[in-house]
């Protein structure tokens, strides 16, 4: 069951994440098929159909305190699965956007520190570097040697690279980030 406190925003939320994804939600119509792909859906309190559908019934900023904001990985599955052609990762990201301008406080957990070492490896190569994200992260969370007897396996499987990537278009992934950050391209 599907709740929206009495203090919602009306079609505020709405209009500002067609503003900043272009998505049109009225679209959706429940099949749900967001929610049965989506590879976070069982480590989340909330389903992407119910952001989808709160969000078309007029939630408020209620729902940019959703754990699913945080844990979505942007994988594009969901958006793919959409039978209406809903950019329902857009939309998930336009929410976590939403959430950080207004000062939302920042979920238990490591997510956010997590999505900006790996935002900060593509901005720095063009492409993401595993190691160099992998050591930002450790560094953020002050667990240094956890998990490193995974490091030789992965080293051996090709997972990991020990040199960053070479061979991206940085200059383009540069002027996209400047241009996100409300810089000139």
């Amino acid at each position: 069951m599907i709740t929206i406190k009495k203090n919602k925003s009306g079609p505020g939320l709405k209009r500002a994440i067609k503003e900043l994804c272009g998505v049109d939600l009225s679209v959706c119509f429940q099949c749900k098929k967001c929610s049965s792909g989506c590879a976070v859906a069982k480590l989340t309190k909330t389903r992407p159909s119910e952001v989808m559908r709160r969000l078309h019934l007029g939630a408020g900023a209620e729902l940019l305190e959703s754990d699913l904001i945080w844990t979505c990985a942007s994988c594009g599955t969901c958006s793919a699965r959409c039978p209406m052609g809903i950019d329902v990762a857009a939309v998930m990201d336009a929410l976590r956007q939403l959430a950080i301008a207004k000062g939302v406080p920042a979920p238990a957990g490591n997510v956010p520190l997590f999505n900006r070492a790996f935002l900060k490896t593509v901005e720095k190569f063009g492409r993401t570097y595993e190691l160099g994200m992998v050591a930002a992260y450790k560094l953020g969370t002050g667990k240094l040697m956890a998990d490193t007897e995974k490091f030789p396996t992965m080293l051996k499987k090709g997972k990991l690279a020990l040199l960053p990537p070479r061979g991206a278009d940085t200059k383009t992934v540069k002027r996209i980030f400047a241009k996100t950050k409300g810089g000139k391209a």
